[in-house]
């Protein structure tokens, strides 16, 4: 296998202010685009298999409790973490270290109620 994950969906009731939210913590730009009954806000990626979108339809319902997805942290994942609360989230785990090889993870709840996590090396 070459890589695990080529494309994930972060399920959302509200794309507006799920967009305004990661917007806010990761920095990024989203494009908006509708398919079918499911409108979508995909992240900007250069590695085509590493990307995402938030995804707002029928089939697609926000939970606490179902797999957690990693996002890049960057350099420093506090820095993401701090944005969290101010962009209507809740912070679940601060930043903690894990191993040399691993880094440092956080978790945070988004304003959807997905429970979603943040790694990086330092």
């Amino acid at each position: 296998m070459d890589h695990l994950a080529n494309w994930i969906e972060i399920p959302v009731l509200d794309l507006k202010r799920a967009k305004e939210f990661y917007s806010k913590i990761l920095d990024v730009k989203l494009t908006d685009i509708k398919l079918q009954d499911t409108a979508y806000a995909i992240f900007a990626c250069e590695d085509a298999y590493n990307c995402g979108a938030l995804a707002c339809g029928p089939l697609y319902e926000p939970s606490r409790d179902g797999t957690v997805v990693y996002l890049n942290g960057g350099k420093d994942l506090s820095k993401i973490l701090a944005r969290v609360e101010k962009a209507g989230g809740a912070v679940l785990v601060e930043k903690t270290f894990l191993a040399k090889e691993a880094g440092y993870f956080g978790l945070f709840l988004d304003t959807e109620g997905n429970r979603m996590g943040v790694q990086s090396m330092s």
